[in-house]
């Protein structure tokens, strides 16, 4: 069996899941979430845990199986706790700035850059050059934050552009001069 699959998900204080047939929804302090799962994939509440099973041995459903546990894990953990994700902007001139609840960036083009606000996102400017993503989805907040470095993502001559925070950025050596 699955390693991850077979773990129980313990449930914080304020949580309520609810599993009706193929469909679950999960509701905390901060949102709900809901996610349809495969038809031999299993979610049973037991003291307090979800437990994920699977009714049959087939690749695909083995293959589902830690994906689900894991994708439901992160509905708990969204709707308890929310995720983030920070962004640092390096560049001279580079910066970022909120207009409203829209996110406006200044990365070196001709024009300014609006990134309008998706439901369930909340952009916050802490600085010129550090951008944070809250949200209760995870896979959303990941997507936003890869939609936000794609307008300028870290170039390897000099590093400007915009990375995730702690990202290593390889750095090439450039051209060398020419000798006579």
């Amino acid at each position: 069996m699955s390693r991850i699959g077979r773990k129980p998900i313990a449930l914080p204080k304020g949580v309520e899941v609810k599993v009706d047939g193929r469909h679950i929804s999960v509701k905390g302090a901060k949102g709900t979430l809901e996610m349809d799962m495969m038809p031999q994939i299993n979610v049973s509440l037991e003291d307090g845990q979800l437990i994920v099973s699977r009714e049959n041995e087939s690749k695909p459903v083995r293959a589902a199986h830690g994906m689900t546990r894991a994708l439901i894990n992160n509905m708990v953990t969204g709707v308890n706790d929310g995720f983030e994700k920070i962004l640092e902007i390096v560049g001279v001139g580079y910066r970022a700035a909120m207009q409203g609840k829209n996110l406006v960036l200044s990365l070196g083009y001709s024009h300014t850059i609006e990134v309008v606000t998706p439901a369930g996102i909340e952009f916050a400017c802490e600085s010129p050059i550090k951008i944070v993503i809250r949200g209760i989805d995870r896979q959303l907040v990941g997507q936003v934050a890869s939609n936000v470095r794609g307008y300028r993502p870290p170039e390897p001559y000099k590093g400007k552009g915009i990375r995730y925070a702690g990202e290593y950025v390889i750095r090439k050596a450039g051209k060398a001069g020419a000798k006579k």
